[in-house]
């Protein structure tokens, strides 16, 4: 019985730590940024809310699978400072990162965020169509 229990328990702990081994493990996978400031306009709240939205709409899967992403970031925070100069930004702004075998091997400043905020549709294809461009590099 014993033998039993010991064989049972060795089984849960492998489950448990292979998972987390796993998901740890340097991969491809793809990053969607918000970069903001501390302080924000409703339109900046917009863009945070409507790029969540068409991640979560879109890519449920991959996002359940950790092939994607979705992270708002406070580049005011000393720890996210670098994030400014890395890509170059200049207003609140998504940035979509792909990560090959755990390094970044390209990004892409989504800069018509701030013509399609009016049009939440528009948005959300823009979002997804780019993102989609990098899905595909990554599988």
């Amino acid at each position: 019985m014993k033998k039993y229990i010991f064989i049972v328990n060795c089984f849960l702990l492998l489950s448990v730590f292979s998972s987390a081994w796993a998901q740890s493990a340097p991969g491809n996978y793809i990053v969607v940024y918000y970069f903001h400031t501390t302080l924000r306009c409703p339109t900046c709240y917009k863009i945070e809310q409507y790029t969540q939205e068409a991640v979560n709409k879109y890519f449920d899967k991959e996002i359940k699978a950790g092939t994607i992403s979705f992270k708002a970031v406070n580049v005011q925070q000393e720890k996210n400072q670098h994030y400014v100069k890395d890509y170059q930004l200049f207003a609140k702004a998504v940035v979509i990162s792909m990560i090959k075998e755990g390094k970044e091997v390209k990004f892409n400043n989504l800069t018509k965020i701030w013509e399609y905020v009016g049009d939440k549709e528009k948005f959300y294809n823009y979002i997804k169509t780019e993102t989609n461009q990098y899905l595909e590099e990554v599988k």
